[in-house]
């Protein structure tokens, strides 16, 4: 089994290049050597191909980054002493931001911007947003994390053949949206849709195991599912924040054969507050009227640069 790569923060190098700890000893770190694993038995449909293992001194603070490129783990050579550690995926991460590395417990993963939404191309800058909702960043959706966290590891100098295992579980939401009973779909198949969703979580602390309290709007493709006439999204977030409650508005915007434009704004703050299992959260909606496409002889033609807003009380629909 290969051994973990190491990757020191300069200033962590330059603390390890001189031993106090016993007499005529220069320029010499005493490590350890043990062994890593990953037991994936609480996420066993995990994909992870890599991982990243922080590792945080207790006593100095100072933390050590580790790669294995297996996600079985493997054996490493590690100073000794007390450690927090911090495991997580390190394949398929190009999305994710960092921030606050050098603190187990601030350590965080966000997302960038989104400057546009996918398929009708709308700037997030300019395009229309339900109430409420305008000061939110609209952030991209994350890929998947799994992460775990194990405290107080105690390697003493003498430490010889101790594995120290991980159990890493998923650390993202995932949320499905289907609106049913949708009337005159023909009027938008073909066409371009979007979504977004409200007072999503901005980050996640995967020291502690929490999402931020800052919210976000995330945007997702809707899909337009014609033997059912129904509309169909699935998107990943962080989930809700931690401690802060918010309210969710998703908004689905669209393009009509006719070149009018609206978007249908939705209060699903109970679905998402009250899914059963907040890590799989599935919204539904009945009943959507997509009004007939207007020509020069049926009617008044919009203004391309116009949006309508539609507001939609869910009370309203049936069930």
């Amino acid at each position: 089994m290969k051994a973990a790569k190491i990757i020191m923060p300069a200033m962590i190098a330059a603390s390890l290049t001189a031993c106090h700890h016993k007499d005529l000893c220069y320029e010499h770190v005493h490590r350890v050597d043990i062994n890593v694993v990953f037991d994936w038995q609480n996420a066993p449909d995990a994909t992870a191909k890599s991982m990243a293992l922080y590792m945080y001194d207790t006593e100095s603070g100072e933390h050590l980054r580790y790669i294995f490129d297996n996600n079985q783990g493997g054996p490493l050579s590690i100073p000794f002493g007390t450690y927090n550690g911090l495991c997580l995926n390190s394949d398929d991460t190009d999305w994710a931001i960092i921030r606050n590395e050098d603190d187990i417990n601030s350590f965080e993963i966000y997302t960038a911007d989104a400057e546009a939404l996918e398929t009708t191309g709308l700037s997030t800058r300019t395009m229309p947003r339900a109430r409420a909702t305008e000061e939110e960043r609209v952030a991209r959706t994350p890929g998947m994390i799994w992460s775990d966290r194990q405290d107080q590891i105690y390697l003493p100098e003498t430490t010889t053949n101790k594995t120290i295992t991980f159990y890493p579980d998923e650390d993202i939401c995932h949320y499905t949206v289907d609106i049913y009973d949708v009337d005159n779909i023909e009027a938008i198949e073909g066409t371009s849709l979007d979504g977004t969703i409200s007072g999503m979580a901005e980050g996640y602390l995967h020291g502690k195991k929490i999402t931020t309290d800052n919210s976000v709007t995330m945007p997702f493709v809707m899909t337009v599912v014609r033997d059912n006439s129904s509309l169909h999204g699935e998107f990943l977030t962080f989930g809700e924040c931690c401690t802060t409650a918010r309210t969710h508005t998703m908004t689905v915007y669209m393009y009509l054969d006719d070149g009018s434009k609206k978007y249908y704004n939705f209060d699903v703050t109970d679905q998402v507050t009250g899914a059963a299992d907040p890590r799989h959260v599935h919204i539904v909606i009945h009943g959507l009227s997509i009004p007939n496409p207007l020509t020069e002889t049926g009617g008044f033609i919009p203004d391309v640069d116009d949006w309508e807003a539609v507001y939609i009380n869910l009370n309203m629909n049936p069930r």
